[in-house]
């Protein structure tokens, strides 16, 4: 396995769905990547904490399905993210054992910039 990198910008819709618990908030999301990473996503985030005040954090899982270098097939990011008063943290990484169709047995982690927009860069391994 060697390892391939991947960039590219997504655009996100989200949807606001009902509370799970006092404090917490659901969101519903789809995503249209583009880039090196051509596919369509859908997932659930689930958020908690008090972001005005800059202390909250989300978890989230989302399903992938498109065309990634060369390959058809699907995958799970899972993802979280801190608001920290030093700064915001975020980690996205390959679901092991998600993969599907081509992409089976793919491995990664994905770096989200949001300064302008959603620009994103996979570091993956896929089997030979």
């Amino acid at each position: 396995m060697s390892e391939e990198v991947a960039r590219g910008s997504f655009e996100i819709t989200m949807t606001p769905g009902e509370g799970v618990l006092d404090g917490t908030g659901r969101f519903d999301f789809v995503k249209t990547w583009s880039g090196d990473l051509t596919a369509e996503g859908a997932g659930a985030m689930f958020s908690a904490g008090d972001p005005a005040a800059g202390a909250a954090g989300y978890v989230a899982i989302e399903t992938v399905r498109g065309t990634l270098a060369g390959r058809e097939g699907g995958f799970a990011l899972l993802q979280r993210g801190l608001m920290l008063p030093d700064g915001i943290s975020l980690e996205y990484v390959v679901a092991p054992g998600s993969g599907t169709g081509e992409l089976v047995g793919i491995t990664g982690t994905l770096d989200l910039d949001t300064s302008n927009g959603h620009s994103w860069e996979l570091t993956f391994q896929l089997p030979d």
